[in-house]
């Protein structure tokens, strides 16, 4: 028996779309549990072996024209009628209600993200020109796009892409089948300086204070206090010391008053 024909026959009676590691745990369970040693000889299928069959039996159905076709939507494998046939498929269960038409500025948002993500809201606003309230809660409750992390840039701010069920509405594999969209690649975007991280207990590293800041007065802070320090009238030693840095000849050369022999 191939493994081509098995997967054609779960698929024909599974209720959603199977990934391939969901097909290779339900070849597991059968071979745990089946009588049949057909069944236990695909106990350890290789995944890279599993793509290769449906791929395969996806190219024989498109092969024989057939009415309906095999198909990998969002990572996930599924029988679909073709569409030449939906007049009668309408007739049979009815037309479903679809939701509204996305907008031309729920669109251009939605093809931002995708093509630049993961990237802010802000970042999105700089490429648009415009504020995207609106239309990103409206992608955010229609599940096309998600928060998907952080930026590591000053406040957090939340990051954005796109969701599984955005692959399945446009039709799409995965996003490496998105049509080539150099253009809007190439629109710069300035982003945050990064944070500074010193230490899981700060968030940003404080301005270090040099000694010539401090000398100068240039800093507050420790700078002041050595500011002040240095304004003191000298006492004691401190007074001697001009004295004796008056550099090689003033070391050299005798005192006055002093005999020499």
């Amino acid at each position: 028996m191939e493994l081509k024909f098995i997967l054609e026959a779960v698929l024909f009676s599974a209720q959603k779309p199977l990934s391939p590691a969901e097909l290779r745990d339900v070849l597991a369970d059968a071979a745990e549990h089946a009588e049949e040693e057909t069944a236990k000889a695909f106990r350890k299928v290789k995944l890279d072996d599993l793509i290769t069959a449906l791929e395969q039996l996806a190219k024989e159905h498109q092969q024989a024209r057939r009415s309906y076709r095999l198909v990998c939507v969002a990572g996930s494998w599924q029988f679909v009628s073709q569409s030449e046939y939906a007049p009668w498929l309408k007739a049979l269960v009815g037309e479903k209600v679809r939701p509204p038409r996305l907008s031309q500025p729920a669109l251009e948002t939605l093809a931002i993200i995708a093509y630049r993500q993961p990237l802010t809201r802000a970042e999105i606003e700089q490429i648009r020109g415009v504020s995207v309230d609106g239309v990103m809660q409206t992608l955010l409750e229609r599940g096309l796009i998600e928060q998907v992390g952080r930026a590591e840039v000053a406040g957090r701010p939340m990051t954005y892409g796109t969701t599984a069920l955005f692959l399945e509405y446009f039709g799409l594999r995965s996003l490496g089948e998105l049509p080539a969209a150099d253009e809007l690649r190439r629109v710069p975007v300035q982003r945050p300086e990064p944070l500074l991280t010193v230490g899981p207990g700060l968030a940003t590293a404080p301005p270090q204070l040099t000694l010539d800041d401090a000398k100068d007065g240039r800093a507050g802070g420790p700078g002041q206090k050595l500011e002040a320090e240095s304004q003191k009238p000298a006492t004691g030693e401190q007074k001697a010391a001009p004295d004796v840095a008056r550099g090689d000849d003033a070391l050299r050369a005798p005192r006055s008053g002093l005999r020499t022999s």
